[in-house]
């Protein structure tokens, strides 16, 4: 849906992972990992895990890198910004729509089987584990709960609405 969108404006998801790779000194596969969602699935996790005697982490060399160049993306043109808790990081810009897309577990299962295929994994297991993560994430590095109504502009159901008037609903307000 990102795609989608950023037809209409540019979007960062791939050069965002180039740039923040390059600038932090991570492997693009650490930064795919560890940019948004928590190794663990448990905050208890995030807060403890690899940190050294100050507790401090590479995951926090990895946000502060990540944070920063959201910002500057941001700063230099329109753009769309899937994930990385960019809303969170945006959130004081008068121009930035934050945006909230959900739909049900088992189309969201249906969904992942489409775009990558079976794997040993059911897709609702690797949603659980994915979305646990996230939050977890989330909620360290923003206080805030992933995926609350009171964090987004707007929220919109794509089970319900279905992608392309998500797409449509998305780009309209962009250029209203």
């Amino acid at each position: 849906m990102g795609k989608a969108i950023a037809s209409t404006v540019i979007s960062y998801d791939a050069e965002l992972l180039e740039k923040i790779a390059e600038e932090s000194g991570f492997v693009k596969e650490y930064v795919e990992e560890h940019g948004e969602e928590s190794v663990g699935k448990g905050w208890i996790f995030q807060v403890f895990s690899a940190r050294d005697y100050q507790g401090h982490s590479y995951r926090d060399d990895l946000w502060a890198v990540q944070r920063k160049i959201i910002l500057e993306l941001a700063e230099k043109e329109p753009c769309v910004i899937v994930g990385r808790c960019a809303d969170y990081i945006l959130r004081d810009r008068e121009d930035c729509l934050r945006v909230f897309v959900h739909a049900d577990p088992a189309l969201r299962a249906k969904r992942i089987v489409e775009h990558y295929g079976e794997r040993s994994d059911s897709p609702e297991k690797r949603i659980r584990d994915k979305d646990k993560r996230r939050i977890t994430y989330y909620q360290f590095y923003t206080n805030l709960k992933w995926g609350d109504v009171h964090n987004y502009h707007i929220t919109l159901d794509s089970g319900q609405l279905g992608t392309d008037r998500c797409v449509d609903i998305l780009t309209g307000l962009y250029h209203s």
